[in-house]
């Protein structure tokens, strides 16, 4: 067979909406064009196996990125990779998209080859890499591919697919980034490359809806404004396609983690309107919610139900934030809207906020499906939102928990949570205490774990001892914590690499090295091994004890 297109990517192959080479796959498929995939390529054979396609090869690391998926916060390989067979690490290189896009010029030399997934999404324009410790260029630039598509990428890759097979060109469509001399700035806006802070801010003030322009080379590389946000029945179209939610049958009786984490799960919106500064959810999925109609997402658990392997428990219904199902913009101008988070400091008045839509749905699939024992929401929950929610959170506490919540506060300390764009942490205490309320009410033992973050830019030692204080107090012994990890294209990353506030541009602390373990060991002071650091922490503040 001859393909039209062939996708190449980073992760064993699986067949489930969960994954965005299968849903590009699909969705291709629905339009009339054969598709070929290649999973984890490791021999020159691979590439070359289903020949050449008659209009492009699409090539993503998966996804997840290849270095985040590499390497942890102190630059150690990892030792596993949930996206790989039996979770063994090494079927996909460093900078996946380079090494795959090398491989298929070199096979196929005038082939058009199309970038995207979240590696493309978050290394498309010039962006701080912190295994290497500097400034790398677009990842378009450096791959020598033709066109990169970013963020969901449905809208760009039909277009792209009808405009080669007319013979068309590339120029001008929403959602993706191309490098050529041929530019009109009367209509767009030049960014500087030679400062990261200002180009960075410029980025985020206009990336929605200005074409930028970054001079490389004598050539310019061209950012349009994001794809227009799918509407609810579009969604549904994509998530009614015939995914057989399997792994490939190369991959019987292997493990795949990552399989197995979303299994009985289902996506239930995109966006997210939070703008947390260590986040790209926003920048890739847009601010915009689009929720998929409550008949969809039944038709979706029907499937689910109907699988051999389903043993009576759907893990979650949700999408990046969960409570945003059925939210949205008053004013429509979520994607044009200057403002980075729709929640902070204050939830916006624009802001449509009601339980009744996703409260409705939940309920719904807990009374409809008598072979659904358990129904659970996993996902992360913004409890700021959720205090306009009170009939979330009951239900929340009567039904959809296992006995265990995790929230992300991500820390107390106001000049930190500042930094980060999260809510004050009197907004977690009192969705806290309304939460085990309802939960001592129907005599039920929970518990609500909160997720950190210690080594944020801009986070002190006093911030990290203030973080201790209230852990010991509140009687909170946490075994997890994250150490900030800078990633491709947030603004926290671009904090971290300058020292620079986001807001002000003022100089900030940036911990780094034995700072983070100190930080670290004062949020779990709790642990006997982390005496000697917990000590060394207090003697640098001039204290004797965590009160």
């Amino acid at each position: 067979m001859v393909y039209d297109i062939i996708l190449i990517t980073g992760d064993a192959y699986i067949d489930h909406p969960a994954f965005g080479v299968a849903i590009i796959n699909r969705f291709l498929q629905s339009h009339g064009y054969k598709v070929g995939i290649i999973s984890q390529p490791q021999t020159d054979s691979d590439y070359q196996i289903l020949g050449r396609p008659n209009l492009f090869f699409g090539i993503s690391s998966g996804n997840v990125d290849s270095m985040v998926n590499h390497y942890t916060a102190q630059r150690k390989i990892r030792t596993d990779d949930d996206y790989s067979p039996n979770n063994e690490a090494g079927f996909r290189p460093d900078r996946a998209i380079l090494i795959y896009t090398q491989k298929v010029k070199q096979f196929f030399k005038d082939v058009v080859v199309v970038l995207g997934g979240v590696e493309a999404s978050t290394r498309r324009i010039p962006h701080y890499d912190f295994i290497s410790d500097k400034v790398r260029g677009s990842i378009l630039i450096d791959s020598k591919a033709d066109i990169l598509v970013y963020g969901n990428g449905e809208r760009q890759i039909l277009e792209i697919s009808q405009r080669l097979q007319n013979k068309q060109s590339l120029y001008k469509i929403n959602g993706t980034c191309i490098y050529t001399n041929n530019i009109d700035i009367q209509n767009g806006q030049m960014l500087p490359i030679d400062d990261f802070y200002i180009m960075t801010k410029s980025f985020y003030e206009n990336y929605r809806y200005k074409t930028l322009y970054y001079e490389y080379n004598n050539r310019y590389l061209v950012h349009y404004p994001p794809a227009e946000p799918l509407s609810s029945s579009e969604l549904d179209n994509i998530y009614n396609l015939p995914f057989t939610r399997e792994p490939d049958k190369k991959y019987k009786g292997k493990f795949i983690k990552a399989f197995e984490q979303i299994k009985f799960s289902i996506l239930s919106h995109r966006g997210c309107y939070g703008g947390c500064s260590f986040c790209i959810i926003s920048s890739l999925q847009g601010k915009t919610i689009q929720s998929r109609s409550k008949n969809s997402i039944l038709k979706e658990i029907l499937q689910i139900t109907n699988k051999s392997y389903f043993k009576g428990t759907i893990t979650d219904i949700a999408g990046a934030t969960a409570n945003m199902y059925g939210t949205y913009c008053k004013e429509n101008i979520s994607e044009t809207c200057p403002r980075r988070s729709c929640l902070c400091p204050e939830i916006c008045q624009n802001l449509y906020v009601s339980e009744k839509e996703y409260v409705s749905l939940l309920k719904t699939v807990r009374n409809k499906y008598k072979n659904i024992n358990n129904l659970f929401i996993s996902s992360g929950i913004r409890f700021d939102l959720a205090l306009k929610q009170p009939d979330f959170i009951r239900d929340l506490a009567c039904f959809y928990t296992s006995g265990t919540i995790k929230l992300a506060p991500e820390h107390v300390s106001n000049n930190v949570l500042n930094k980060m764009l999260k809510p004050n942490i009197n907004k977690y205490l009192e969705f806290s205490n309304i939460y085990l309320d309802f939960s001592r009410k129907i005599n039920k033992k929970q518990y609500i774990i909160p997720y950190l973050i210690v080594g944020f830019p801009g986070t002190t030692l006093e911030d990290a001892f203030m973080l201790a204080s209230f852990l010991k107090k509140n009687k909170l012994q946490i075994e997890q914590v994250q150490e900030f990890n800078p990633t491709p294209m947030s603004i926290a990353t671009m904090m971290y690499y300058t020292g620079k506030d986001y807001d002000t541009g003022e100089k900030i602390y940036v911990p780094k090295g034995r700072e983070i373990r100190l930080q670290k060991a004062l949020a779990q002071w709790h642990i006997k091994q982390n005496q000697k650091l917990v000590d060394e922490a207090l003697r640098k503040l001039g204290l004797t004890k965590i009160p």
